[in-house]
């Protein structure tokens, strides 16, 4: 069985009344994410699910509850040391870049990490190489398309080796090319490797990539099971201020015309492919 990588029990985290925020943003909130997960953290705006991102990489603490993170309560002692093994990829890459080059971004944490020279040369070279940015080695981050730049996030992160990787809204800046470019990178990282994926977003279609997703309603957490357990809660979602999944959304509006399907659809593959066998392959 995998081990436990990170666990919140009984967490609470409430806002300052000068931020306006009359109820907790994190209500008594418990979970546990286990090494090699993909889990998606999924829920609308003001649901909760960026606090709990502050909350796991250290830029909060709960009120009540704990942080586990890699066996051990997250601290001020120990959150240098946790944050290193933790590689994060937020909304708008163009706050994370410091450096004047792709190389020299990336190499940025390893240099404050105080990796030698020779080895981070190498890791540089390896973590662009497996985002496909090797040919933009020397190019300006900013100059880059919104994909490209979250691509070098992500080499970033992966340099410092880390055993999670967590996304906060990293694809909700994106077009739908960029979004596919960085999902992609993730998952083939995922099949190389033993990395923990922590997605934190509002795109269903993002989620359903996730082993679990973990729904958060109003600070609370509302549900927890694998994509197709969640989606086919249907009309649910959609009250709770949540879109369904593309797919889902044009096989209801198929039914809607008569037209039958074998099942639910998740994917637009799974969909293309019920309507040619029942509809078209005859």
């Amino acid at each position: 069985m995998k081990s436990e990588i990170i666990s919140l029990q009984e967490v609470t985290f409430t806002y300052t009344e000068e931020e306006k925020n009359i109820r907790p943003a994190v209500d008594n909130v418990s979970f546990t994410i286990y090494e090699g997960e993909w889990v998606a953290i999924v829920g609308h705006n003001g649901s909760g699910k960026s606090t709990l991102a502050r909350l796991m990489n250290g830029l909060l603490f709960p009120q009540k509850g704990t942080v586990r993170i890699f066996g051990e309560t997250l601290n001020e002692q120990n959150l240098w040391e946790t944050r290193s093994q933790m590689g994060m990829v937020f909304q708008n890459p163009d706050n994370q870049f410091v450096g004047a080059t792709v190389q020299d971004d990336v190499a940025f944490a390893l240099e404050n990490n105080g990796i030698p020279f020779e080895e981070m040369v190498e890791r540089v070279q390896q973590s662009i190489e497996k985002v496909n940015m090797s040919s933009f080695m020397n190019s300006e981050p900013h100059h880059l398309s919104g994909g490209q730049k979250q691509r070098v996030a992500i080499a970033g992160a992966i340099a410092l080796q880390p055993r999670i990787l967590l996304l906060d809204e990293a694809t909700s800046m994106l077009d739908p090319q960029g979004r596919e470019e960085v999902l992609s990178i993730v998952r083939k990282l995922r099949e190389e490797t033993d990395l923990t994926v922590i997605s934190i977003t509002h795109d269903l279609e993002e989620a359903l990539l996730a082993d679990r997703i973990i729904m958060m309603n109003q600070g609370e957490k509302y549900a927890v099971g694998s994509p197709e357990e969640i989606f086919l809660r249907g009309q649910e979602l959609v009250d709770l201020g949540l879109d369904l999944p593309f797919a889902m959304n044009v096989s209801r509006l198929l039914r809607d015309q008569g037209i039958e399907l074998v099942a639910e659809h998740m994917s637009e593959e799974e969909l293309v492919n019920d309507l040619w066998t029942s509809h078209f392959n005859k």
